[in-house]
């Protein structure tokens, strides 16, 4: 199995879980608010079906995208929540078939991109292993979203290794989004990753600015789904510590920060 065939598996794989979360779910609960403001469940839904179309369009219809990249870059604050209002407003049984229909198109599109093509994307372009890999962290973040709203706890995987390597190497691209200059030198990542087992590791074991702690909280922390003061993770240094309020592993602004679990109660 390539890198690309084992990265669509678990994305395969992290859709079924997210999909079990809603797929008996009564119609009037997809009303239901999530902790994202202004969205519920059937939006976050909408939202990765989006986004899912849109990743296809950049692995087949490279010009349809280019309208789609236009359109998002006339209403760069609106747009994300546009589509995803619109998404909404559709039956809840017409709108999980459009997601499962466009989770499958995609997979199979991506299986298809040559080796060494990049696919142009909202941010910089990507090659379908690191496409795979977006797609992974976004269905499972909104998943949590999902999950949040209904009292659910989800298991952690081993697939939020991919998530972590996002988040790990998207660090400078946080620095930046916030108007920050990102650290000179690497830094060393060390995580306990769920059920135990050897650390996940990224950077020189030698460097001068570490972070160390659950793999779950890391995930958690780059898609901003948990406040840093609610996680246990660990920075050494000063640069690892300011990484920590500032990490994201997805493109576009950072949004409003989750407040900490003291304050939102």
């Amino acid at each position: 199995m390539t890198d690309v065939d084992a990265l669509a598996e678990d994305l395969r794989r992290e859709g079924e879980e997210a999909d079990a979360l809603v797929a008996d779910l009564p119609a009037p609960q997809w009303a239901r608010a999530t902790p994202a403001p202004g969205w519920t469940i059937a939006h976050q839904i909408a939202h990765l079906a989006w986004t899912d179309r849109v990743a296809l369009l950049s692995a087949t219809d490279p010009a349809a995208f280019a309208d789609t990249l236009a359109a998002a870059a006339a209403a760069p604050d609106t747009h994300v929540d546009t589509a995803a209002e619109r998404g909404a407003a559709a039956p809840p049984a017409a709108l999980l078939a459009e997601w499962r229909s466009g989770r499958a198109a995609l997979l199979e599109a991506l299986a298809r991109v040559p080796a060494g093509t990049r696919l142009p994307w909202f941010g910089p372009p990507m090659k379908a292993a690191s496409m795979l890999t977006a797609r992974l962290m976004e269905t499972w973040a909104h998943a949590l979203d999902i999950a949040d709203a209904l009292g659910v706890r989800r298991s952690p995987t081993g697939r939020l290794r991919h998530v972590a390597h996002l988040g790990v190497r998207t660090r400078d691209f946080a620095f930046a989004v916030h108007g920050l200059d990102a650290p000179g030198a690497p830094f060393r990542v060390e995580l306990d990753p769920p059920g135990g087992g050897a650390p996940w590791s990224w950077g020189p074991a030698d460097a001068a600015e570490r972070v160390t702690g659950p793999a779950e909280d890391f995930c958690l922390l780059v898609v901003r789904r948990r406040h840093r003061a609610d996680l246990a993770l660990r920075a050494h240094g000063p640069a690892a510590d300011r990484w920590l309020d500032v990490a994201q592993a997805f493109a576009g602004p950072p949004g409003t920060p989750r407040p900490p679990a003291a304050t939102a109660r």
